[in-house]
């Protein structure tokens, strides 16, 4: 297994794959219970970013074009192992779909499917030079429904700011560029009350893709989906089946 991935179970042959980008600040283990919830039908492996957890020593990643270059080549170097899809949930989302640009380059190397969760459409992305400070985070950290307990842990916070603020600078620098539709179906969730994607953003990633995709709204704000995993799941393995991806 590449550095870039992890797998939250042994390997079993035959399985749909489901490969998961973290959103800012987090790493990998953020999609265990996701994994867990479609256990056993599909095998989920999620990227570890580098600059976190096991790759703490490493320099992180300056934008999400470079994050996805390396992810791409690991999935072009595994693709014996079969079809898969896609799933990302807010920085993560614009990684995964920058991955799924350059896989389409290459006849048949692209995901069947893409899920792109709590971000806006990449065409419409604010591009912004300016980072927040420590406070900033934690304002934005706050707004965005981290628990006050979590904030008020001063060792947590001074090991997750570092990470948060690299991220950031990724996010905010991420800068569309034109090109061509994906061949991958789209399938764009969000919260009903998400403060930074509203339903009318989540329908705007389905202009990326030739193929008529899917909304999924569900209770909650932009980290609805740990309150929310099995409802999730449900929606991911009906459309990975409907891909032709699941059985």
């Amino acid at each position: 297994m590449s550095t870039w991935l992890r797998r939250f179970g042994p390997p079993v042959e035959h399985r749909a794959r489901l490969v998961c980008f973290p959103h800012a600040g987090a790493a990998a283990d953020s999609y265990l219970d996701l994994a867990r919830a479609l256990a056993p039908e599909i095998d989920v492996h999620a990227v570890q970013y580098p600059g976190r957890q096991d790759r703490r020593d490493e320099e992180p990643l300056g934008t999400a074009g470079e994050i996805a270059d390396e992810v791409a080549a690991v999935l072009r170097a595994s693709g014996g192992d079969g079809p898969f899809a896609l799933f990302g949930h807010s920085m993560g989302a614009l990684i995964a779909y920058e991955t799924a640009r350059r896989l389409e380059r290459e006849p048949g190397g692209g995901p069947l499917r893409l899920f792109v969760s709590g971000q806006t459409a990449p065409r419409v992305h604010e591009r912004r030079t300016d980072l927040p400070g420590d406070d900033g985070l934690v304002d934005e950290l706050r707004r965005l429904g981290t628990s006050e307990a979590a904030l008020a842990d001063e060792a947590l916070l001074a090991m997750s700011l570092p990470v948060l603020r690299a991220d950031y600078r990724v996010l905010r620098s991420y800068a569309w560029a034109d090109g061509p539709p994906l061949r991958a179906g789209i399938t764009a969730l969000c919260g009903d009350a998400d403060p930074l994607t509203a339903t009318g953003d989540a329908e705007r990633w389905l202009q990326h893709s030739v193929i008529p995709g899917r909304t999924r709204t569900f209770p909650g704000g932009h980290f609805y989906l740990g309150e929310q995993v099995t409802e999730v799941a449900g929606a991911v393995r009906r459309d990975l089946l409907r891909a032709g991806l699941a059985g």
